[in-house]
């Protein structure tokens, strides 16, 4: 586990039960990776608000956003993050673990549509640091993302680089 302290759904109190009971209510437990982020509660607290935002997201499809994370992690080095987030797209989004390798060695090859496959690889390189231009944010919008999907999916993917760096330094165990 973390090399910091965190609580497990049997020692949380407080703030941290009250959610640890709505992850699990969503998810059926609670993933390592969220009782890391019990060191911190107040951004247990914020966490669990974004993953409910983009679970709800009016366009962000959930392969679209696995698909997302577990390509950043990969090229981060999160192992955590790219099994779990691989792991979600076979056990929840229909995805072969053929279609999880493919899109690996290329994500190119990532069975999304082409609107989603567009933000996929504009998100890739953005979180590599090259910086977008206007052909670009044109392109998305011509696929039919408006200015907060695009917004929505760079903070994401600037998000999972945070959080694999957090999850990398501290250290994590596999539960998935």
């Amino acid at each position: 586990m973390s090399l910091l302290h965190t609580s497990t759904p049997e020692n949380a109190t407080g703030q941290v039960k009250e959610i640890y009971d709505q992850i699990t209510a969503a998810f059926g437990h609670v993933p390592n990776a969220l009782q890391t982020l019990s060191t911190s509660p107040a951004l247990l607290a914020k966490q669990w608000q974004t993953i409910g935002y983009y679970m709800q997201h009016p366009h962000l499809s959930f392969n679209l956003l696995a698909m997302l994370r577990m390509l950043i992690s990969e090229k981060t080095g999160c192992h955590y993050c790219v099994g779990f987030n691989a792991a979600m797209l076979v056990n929840m989004g229909g995805v072969s673990l053929e279609q999880i390798a493919a899109t690996k060695q290329d994500p190119q090859n990532a069975p999304l549509p082409a609107g989603e496959l567009a933000m996929l690889l504009f998100v890739l390189r953005a979180t590599q640091g090259t910086p977008a231009t206007a052909d670009d944010i044109a392109q998305l919008k011509a696929a039919g993302w408006n200015d907060t999907d695009i917004y929505d999916a760079l903070a994401h993917g600037a998000s999972m680089v945070a959080t694999d760096i957090i999850f990398n330094t501290l250290g994590i165990n596999n539960d998935f």
